[in-house]
């Protein structure tokens, strides 16, 4: 699962943080956060990405998830708790509007999930919307470079491996 993260952060994460991460690579690789930022994570998932942002922001900086199941927003509440994390929030939400105001995040960051967005276009008109000017979108995902055959294009199964 390395992904181009810091060995001991993997080392040091609760097992239940590392059984159900689904990211595709590492988004604090394009650039460190600072100590003091304001942090949004899209598809938080369980929280591993939450909790390396944490680590670099510290207690004066707070990191917010929001995903869009139930299910993950229980499990990274369960997870900040274990690895001791007090300085998050996490919301559900139902559709890709960020229930943040305006330019209240330094960054922005996602791991494999604006690929998942049906309305791509909308998500970076809100993500740019909560970015404070100068703010930054650090994001991983997957591209293609070609066509998918039409069997895997309409294949849920496939959008989903």
């Amino acid at each position: 699962m390395a992904l181009n993260y810091d060995k001991a952060i993997i080392a040091n994460a609760p097992p239940e943080l590392l059984e159900s991460f689904c990211g595709v690579g590492n988004p604090f690789s394009i650039a460190k956060l600072s100590p003091g930022d304001q942090v949004l994570d899209i598809g938080c998932g369980a929280g591993f990405d939450m909790i390396v942002a944490s680590e670099q922001v510290g207690k004066k900086g707070k990191v917010c998830g929001i995903d869009l199941t139930e299910d993950m927003i229980n499990r990274a509440r369960k997870n900040m708790a274990l690895a001791a994390i007090t300085n998050f929030e996490i919301h559900h939400v139902d559709t890709e509007e960020i229930p943040y105001p305006e330019q209240t995040f330094d960054v922005v960051t996602s791991n494999g999930v604006i690929n998942l967005s049906p309305q791509k276009e909308h998500l970076f008109k809100e993500i740019f919307r909560v970015l404070k000017p100068g703010g930054r979108l650090q994001f991983v995902d997957i591209v293609l470079k070609k066509e998918l055959p039409a069997s895997l294009a309409a294949s849920p199964d496939a959008w989903s491996q």
